[in-house]
């Protein structure tokens, strides 16, 4: 069967198990997309405002459905508005396809209209990367790409096809079955015997995860090797919702802006099990005073994280499931009852060191102006009365910034894969975008917290979300600041608020409303209740803007390169 290379691209996709892509047209791509529109009926395609928005919304597709997410873009300025979405999924290890448009072959290099070298442009933001120059190596080039992007360690790809190879005429046979990932690397028998050696020993051993554990499909296995060998856990910001928030073993996120309980549990521990997790410097602080007290066992599918920001003592490639399945067997079960009584005394002292100063937005206001206060919300009283109108099965999405941290704290994630947020990029913008596609792929509501700085950014997606028919609840915590540079402003410039400080009027519930979208204005506990009910109790999207002060802080917080020892959990005036 002769076809065009444009109707080999989306057969080929269909072929691979797409059912939606994201993306937006331009002249590059025109074929292509008249191919998508004559197969509207087997393949859906989401427009989106802005390439950007159709990067992270294949990115929040690919976190909430496991599965690879794909988005389509023209050439030059298409093309490169592509960058930042791919990008963010390189760093979280998100498998994406992106299919970018490119000027005819004989016209590369000749700096013509809307011609970018995208292929050079994103070489250190992907797994792999391809220019098509032969409609005979289309459709395996294509297949290549996902193959790459959800084998090992996921991660994007990026397929170039110039005009002419899409409008070109070749013999294409589809395939029955997508393809497979390349085999599975396992860990060594050997290894894993070790390591239960150095476990059955600890008496202090303490688990730290991260996103390989969603990513390996590993939370079942997890939770049963952290109950038998009675074992506190502590994660990565991507590691979370691997397992429930409210699991009897897990303290909470560790790191800069971590649980105290979780950050102190690993310094007091004599054994660290690193699963999935790459010791980034947010989760680690200074490397010399790091792990100066206790041994690691790392465990990674991805040997290039072995040893390569704090070295290990012992270092295991290997899928992390199997990995975790072949050593429960292998560790004695324990009941480490002195152990875990000083984990319920370093809980009890989260409690006192920053309980009190993350919920105190009431008491510094009445401080900070008097009688004369403007009302405002506390950022975890926003983040509680959502929770109590959300499902478990809801996707959590996120910007980046406070907001970003006090969910990650705060909200009691039950499942996997309902927690989506940038984490190694930390992209502002991202979080809209990621709401549609995580939406489209769960079937479920998406609950977007950001701040007013990020929603800023790419707010343009509301039409996305309108246009989509999405059901998708925006929660903005609007300080008029962008409040974790402030943040830092504040603790280490002298309070010098250089170009943190919006002083901008925009009212979004407005802004939502001219979208055709529904809105509220929260300034109180009884304005967010009834803005909460509203937004749970019917469909569409819903924005409610919450006040919040501008010098709410982020705590506990771990100086840049700083350890345990001195950890804020309190900002005086």
């Amino acid at each position: 069967m002769k076809i065009s290379g444009a109707k080999i691209v989306v057969e080929t996709l269909i072929e691979q198990g797409v059912d939606t892509v994201f993306g937006y047209p331009g002249g590059q791509v025109i074929d292509l997309f008249d191919e998508l529109y004559k197969s509207r009926d087997r393949i859906d395609h989401v427009l989106t405002a802005h390439e950007q928005g159709a990067a992270h919304a294949a990115d929040g597709y690919a976190r909430a459905a496991g599965k690879t997410g794909v988005v389509i873009a023209t050439s030059g300025p298409g093309a490169t508005n592509l960058v930042t979405g791919i990008a963010t999924a390189f760093l979280d290890s998100v498998p994406m396809v992106a299919i970018t448009g490119n000027v005819a072959t004989s016209l590369i290099g000749r700096d013509s209209f809307q011609e970018v070298d995208i292929v050079g442009i994103t070489m250190p933001v992907t797994k792999h990367n391809f220019i098509v120059k032969d409609v005979r190596e289309l459709a395996d080039t294509l297949r290549t790409a996902f193959k790459i992007a959800k084998s090992g360690r996921p991660g994007p790809v990026l397929v170039d096809i110039p005009k002419d190879v899409q409008t070109a005429v070749c013999d294409f046979e589809p395939k029955p079955d997508p393809v497979r990932p390349y085999p599975l690397t396992f860990a060594s028998e050997m290894k894993l015997r070790k390591a239960a050696e150095m476990i059955n020993k600890a008496e202090r051993p303490y688990i730290y995860f991260g996103g390989g554990i969603i990513l390996g499909k590993a939370s079942k296995e997890l939770i049963a090797f952290s109950e038998k060998i009675d074992c506190p856990m502590g994660c990565s910001l991507m590691g979370l919702s691997a397992v429930p928030s409210d699991d009897p073993h897990f303290l909470g996120m560790q790191g800069m802006h971590g649980h105290f309980a979780a950050s102190a549990a690993e310094d007091e521990a004599d054994l660290v099990i690193t699963l999935g997790a790459r010791f980034s410097d947010r989760a680690t602080g200074d490397k010399s005073r790091f792990a100066k007290h206790f041994s690691i066992i790392h465990i990674d599918t991805d040997c290039s994280e072995l040893d390569k920001n704090i070295p290990a003592d012992l270092a295991i490639q290997g899928d992390i499931k199997d990995a975790i399945y072949r050593l429960l067997p292998m560790v004695e079960e324990k009941q480490h009852t002195e152990w875990f009584a000083r984990i319920a005394e370093l809980r009890e002292e989260e409690k006192v060191r920053t309980e009190e100063a993350l919920l105190s937005a009431e008491a510094r206001n009445s401080k900070k102006y008097g009688t004369d206060k403007p009302p405002v919300l506390a950022p975890y009283t926003i983040i509680d009365t959502i929770a109590r109108y959300a499902s478990d099965g809801d996707c959590i999405v996120t910007d980046v910034g406070q907001h970003q941290m006090w969910t990650a704290q705060r909200y009691p994630l039950k499942k996997p894969r309902t927690f989506i947020t940038s984490g190694g990029l930390g992209t502002m913008g991202f979080g809209l975008g990621a709401a549609v596609g995580a939406g489209i792929a769960s079937g479920q509501r998406a609950i977007l917290f950001t701040g007013d700085g990020s929603f800023g950014m790419n707010l343009n997606e509301l039409a996305t979300t309108i246009s989509e028919n999405r059901n998708i609840v925006i929660v903005i915590m609007n300080n008029g600041v962008l409040g974790m540079v402030r943040q830092w402003q504040t603790l280490f410039f002298d309070g010098r608020y250089s170009g943190t400080t919006l002083k901008r009027a925009t009212d979004f519930v407005k802004v939502a409303e001219a979208f055709d979208a529904q809105g509220a204005h929260a300034a109180n506990a009884e304005e967010l209740e009834k803005a909460a009910e509203r937004a749970f109790s019917g469909s569409g999207v819903f924005l409610i803007d919450c006040a919040v002060d501008c010098d709410e802080y982020v705590l506990p917080m771990l100086p840049p390169d700083g350890s345990i020892d001195n950890i804020i959990t309190d900002i005086k005036e």
